[in-house]
């Protein structure tokens, strides 16, 4: 099917996914649509994947996500009535491909977009429990539609105008370049994460807000995950993903997935959070500098 007939746009965001990005294009295959990579700097061959595999590769700086989305839906030759935003790690299930198919090219026009559930693998184990499925997510929309919130952390996609309805089937997401990777990712995301903190964009706002389930969570993390103390929170976060919601029923990589992604990177967060108040107030930057004292020494 050409070009002009694709019912479809999906745009993905690459950095170093020539790993991952042949999976998802091939879970596209019998869909009627266009591939559009951006890429920013990959050194492993992603632009020269995508293209061998029919995507469309297009160059841009990054800055962040919800930019480099953003810069994509207004720069580039998107000629189909729809969006679709998918990471390079996650995939289609054939029964998704099915009913986008289906449902795209027949829905009325009262409709602006459509959410999709995500379900995250983890070392091959479907995380099921601990409240992580399903997540749903707003992925289609209409073009012209939809926008990426500008946030640098947590950044979903906000309609304009129109209904919002649900697929039945699934996304996937399962990253396949290990711990190593993973925990510089999160790391990254810390820092992003405090940014937002310290600049106040709670995305609270209620023009742009996301809507349905991501805009609940959002509301609960400000309005009480935020208000308790710092550190402590994230312990009393991970006991109620992992025992009262049940994440220990997922098994050894959900004891990992749950410590690291619950407790793990919810510490750093406020680790971070805390070190720059240590800096901004001085506490810390007092004794910078100053050779410790032998008794600090023999501690070390």
């Amino acid at each position: 099917m050409n070009e002009a007939q694709a019912l479809l746009t999906v745009i993905v965001l690459t950095r170093d996914e020539a790993m991952h990005l042949p999976r998802l294009i091939e879970s596209c295959r019998g869909l009627s649509c266009r591939i559009l990579v951006v890429d920013s700097g990959s050194t492993d061959g992603t632009p020269e994947v995508a293209r061998h595999l029919g995507a469309e590769v297009y160059n841009h700086p990054f800055e962040s996500h919800a930019a480099q989305f953003n810069w994509a839906l207004d720069q580039l030759p998107i000629d189909t009535p729809w969006v679709m935003r998918m990471d390079a790690d996650e995939y289609l299930l054939p029964a998704l491909v099915e009913e986008l198919g289906r449902t795209l090219s027949a829905a009325p026009a009262v409709v602006g977009g459509w959410m999709v559930r995500r379900r995250v693998y983890f070392w091959g184990r479907w995380i099921r429990h601990g409240g992580y499925y399903p997540t749903w997510l707003l992925r289609v929309w209409r073009t012209g539609a939809g926008r990426i919130e500008e946030r640098l952390m947590d950044e979903h996609a906000v309609l304009s105008k129109g209904e919002i309805r649900r697929f039945e089937h699934d996304i996937v997401d399962e990253n396949l370049k290990g711990l190593g990777p993973w925990i510089d990712k999160h790391n990254r995301y810390a820092d992003h994460e405090v940014l937002d903190l310290v600049a106040g964009n709670t995305g609270l706002e209620d023009a742009g807000a996301p809507a349905g389930q991501a805009g609940r969570r959002r509301r609960l993390k400000f309005s009480l995950y935020g208000r308790a103390p710092l550190f402590l929170r994230a312990f009393l976060y991970w006991f109620y993903r992992y025992f009262v919601r049940l994440g220990l029923l997922d098994g050894v990589p959900g004891l990992v997935f749950h410590f690291l992604q619950g407790f793990w990177y919810r510490f750093l967060v406020d680790a971070k959070l805390y070190e720059r108040r240590l800096r901004e107030t001085g506490a810390w930057g007092e004794t910078a500098g100053k050779p410790a004292r032998d008794s600090e020494r023999d501690l070390s």
